[in-house]
């Protein structure tokens, strides 16, 4: 596969990668919480981001892998945002999870954790896709 090849699967990865954020967080993730009652919104929302997290992870590590050879910058952005997002999915998110649920059976410290951190996590994926954005702009329009 010639350079060009790769830089093309590396940009249509990145913007996948954007595309599957973006719908998550502006179309999905409000449409739970306003369509579905709390606990059933909960549950889902629970089991959607391990998913979540594995797509992000996979389409920025091919997109990464894909760019780093022809736009090193865009490449190592994408594959930092695959690491953080591993960290994210096998780090934060099951302290999140046991901080949510101790929280509900009253322990407010925990309860108080979570809200800290879950904030951490949202700016964390903020973060991480108006740098994608900023890849895919930079390799789309470059």
């Amino acid at each position: 596969m010639g350079a060009a090849a790769i830089h093309a699967f590396g940009l249509v990865a990145a913007a996948c990668l954007l595309g599957g954020m973006v719908f998550f967080a502006a179309i999905l993730a409000p449409l739970v919480f306003t369509k579905l009652d709390g606990a059933t919104a909960a549950r889902f929302i629970r089991a959607t981001f391990p998913r979540y997290y594995l797509y992000v992870a996979v389409a920025a590590a091919l997109g990464g892998a894909g760019l780093v050879w022809t736009d090193r910058l865009s490449g190592t952005v994408l594959l930092v945002v695959a690491a953080v997002t591993v960290w994210l999915r096998q780090g934060l998110m099951p302290m999140l999870n046991r901080w949510r649920d101790a929280g509900l059976a009253g322990d407010a410290a925990s309860n108080a954790r979570f809200d800290r951190m879950h904030g951490v996590s949202v700016g964390v994926n903020l973060v991480q896709m108006v740098a994608v954005l900023a890849v895919v702009a930079r390799v789309g329009l470059g």
